[in-house]
């Protein structure tokens, strides 16, 4: 067990967290130079294309120390995103160190401080390194000011790397072995191993990814997990190295994956404690903190006999990404569903791609929410997340909704439209401090509900992304809810609706009114689109019908036939109003969540 170290390494986006672990993988020689490319532990297409981390991924890479010593570095690659940070959660709980990463031009960001946080809940010991100390831009000294002020860490053992051109990589190798402390427990204790993420395979079941904390575990042990005293025998243990590579046993301080024949999904829960059937360990682990969802949306099918596909992949689905929550759902305009909850609009967007790439799924996502609460008149308290739960408004007394503490830190030269954008979403100004002599730290009470449609990118945009966003949840306090219904034809279409702040309704009516006026195919009749508060309408927009020339056969004559035949024209088309069904294309609902405020 000394000869071990597991860590994990941690940063805001794009601070070069996957580019080190490629070079760590490289000095350490477990893939051929052939085998070699960038971004290796980014195993999905959707990671790859958008060059974000999204899973945490461990590898177990062989080293051989200055000191002549072999040890094994249980290396876990962490997400940089806000959306994820609950995988960077569940990966710490299985170190007992952290690389914390800083930008050389970049400097201190809003991740790299509330990742700081999370390493130091789960008492890690934190090695902070600067990369790419190579570019131009590059300003060491004033880096280390802010590991200093903004961190309260030690300048002086800062390490400084390049990732992208390997400088430095031995030094981090040797400051691993050398400053982060060897894991601790008893190889012969009773088995004790946390489950921190499983993935599953179609031809071996649910293969679950683990930490021994004691004990030790080999093929043929009958092991139980302890929250539904689910039983199993093992077939395989072993250690992530890209691939994976059985072993004979692993034991405490070891991190890897055991296949026991594990078919029902369901059994399988991240935080979750094993043990030996016959041998168990005295109490669990205490697990994670279940991740609480701020952004609720329903998934349909296209097709309604697409429900049972659906149903399967989500369940599958939730085994690799365990912050994913969901409940079955049902609309009018779109059958049988499920709503769920996640932890932003990106996560939202992930899930979406990975249903529709890995499960091979054609989906229709409604507008995201988040979670009220209502008082209502006789007293009772309701929480809804779905407008088609929303009571008769008379019989609401007080509507409350969630409010975030947003940390925003940029150059001061774009404090002036981070405030208005701030402002413009009915934010309030709380506190702002220079970190620097030209970096600010500003802090707002946004609504929740104003921040999950396009604010993040918003703030990219006009700080010309130099701005970084991290939030954590306040309260929930007094608003003016109303419910937007959108009505096609006289129908009211409840996959459409939303629940929003008075003063946005009519602008957000009139922008979906316009862009289902773009996505809907004309018909033969005039359609009415409309946005409706109750049974007010706030905006309209009509489609104008196709029309078919009727009179092309009258050459000449009395003006009367074309009349005649103008108003027979129009008679018909009245009755096929009144009977005629309007279809909505599946680009007509997106079309509508992707409003642009602007």
């Amino acid at each position: 067990m000394n000869n071990i170290r597991n860590f994990s390494i941690i940063a805001h986006i794009d601070h070069g967290k996957s580019t080190l672990c490629d070079r760590l993988i490289q000095a350490t020689h477990i893939v051929s130079d052939r085998d070699f490319h960038d971004q290796l532990l980014d195993t999905m297409d959707i990671e790859r294309e958008r060059g974000i981390t999204i899973k945490s991924q461990s590898v177990c890479l062989p080293y051989r120390a200055a000191d002549g010593r072999d040890y094994h570095l249980n290396l876990i690659d962490t997400p940089g995103h806000v959306d994820f940070s609950y995988e960077v959660s569940r990966a710490l709980a299985s170190c007992e160190g952290a690389l914390l990463l800083v930008d050389a031009s970049q400097g201190v960001e809003a991740q790299t401080l509330a990742n700081l946080y999370l390493a130091m809940e789960h008492d890690l010991e934190i090695i902070p390194v600067i990369n790419k100390i190579d570019l131009p831009s590059a300003d060491i000294d004033r880096v280390k000011k802010q590991i200093n002020e903004d961190l309260g860490l030690d300048p002086d053992e800062a390490l400084l790397v390049s990732a992208k051109e390997g400088t430095g990589v031995t030094e981090v190798l040797e400051t691993i072995v050398r400053q982060l402390p060897p894991p601790k427990g008893d190889p012969e204790a009773p088995l004790k191993a946390l489950i921190f993420d499983s993935h599953y395979d179609s031809y071996r079941g649910t293969v679950v990814h683990f930490r021994v904390f004691q004990g030790r575990i080999a093929p043929g042990d009958v092991i139980r997990f302890m929250s539904n005293n689910a039983a199993y025998r093992v077939e395989e243990v072993g250690i992530f190295q890209i691939e994976m590579v059985p072993q004979k046993f692993l034991s405490a301080g070891q991190v890897g994956y055991v296949i026991a024949g594990i078919k029902t999904v369901s059994d399988t829960r991240c935080g979750d404690t094993i043990t030996l059937r016959n041998r168990p360990c005295d109490k669990p682990m205490p697990g994670f903190k279940e991740a609480k969802p701020v952004v609720f949306s329903s998934i349909y099918p296209v097709a309604s006999d697409g429900y049972e596909d659906l149903a399967v992949a989500i369940e599958k689905l939730k085994l690799n990404d365990a912050s994913l929550v969901y409940e079955k759902d049902t609309s009018v305009a779109l059958g049988f569903g499920f709503r769920c909850g996640f932890l932003g609009l990106l996560h939202l967007e992930v899930v979406q791609e990975r249903l529709e790439r890995e499960y091979d799924l054609s989906l229709i996502l409604t507008a995201p929410s988040v979670r009220y609460k209502l008082s209502m008149n006789d007293g009772t308290e309701l929480v809804i997340d779905n407008p088609a739960h929303y009571p008769d408004p008379t019989s609401i007394s007080v509507t409350r909704e969630p409010f975030i503490r947003a940390t925003i830190m940029i150059p001061d030269r774009y404090m002036g439209a981070v405030m208005k954008l701030c402002l413009d979403r009915r934010g309030t100004s709380v506190n702002y401090q220079y970190l620097t002599s030209n970096r600010l730290e500003m802090i707002f009470e946004l609504p929740l509900a104003e921040v999950i449609y396009d604010f993040y990118d918003k703030l990219k945009s006009i700080t010309q992304g130099y701005g970084s966003f991290d939030y954590e949840l306040l309260d929930h306090r007094q608003t003016d809810l109303v419910k937007l219904d959108i009505l096609i034809n006289g129908d009211r279409v409840d996959a459409l609706s939303q629940l929003i702040h008075r003063d946005r309704a009519v602008e957000r009516a009139r922008l979906a009114c316009e862009k289902l006026q773009q996505e809907i195919p004309r018909q033969m009749f005039k359609i009415a689109i409309q946005g409706a508060i109750g049974g007010n309408i706030i905006s309209r927009k009509t489609l104008s019908p196709l029309r078919k020339d009727v009179t092309a056969k009258c050459y000449g004559g009395d003006i009367t036939r074309k009349r005649k035949l103008l108003e027979k024209q129009k008679r018909g088309k009245k009755r096929m109003k009144m009977v005629g069904q309007v279809m909505i294309p599946q680009s007509a609902f997106l079309s509508v969540l992707r409003t642009d405020t602007d």
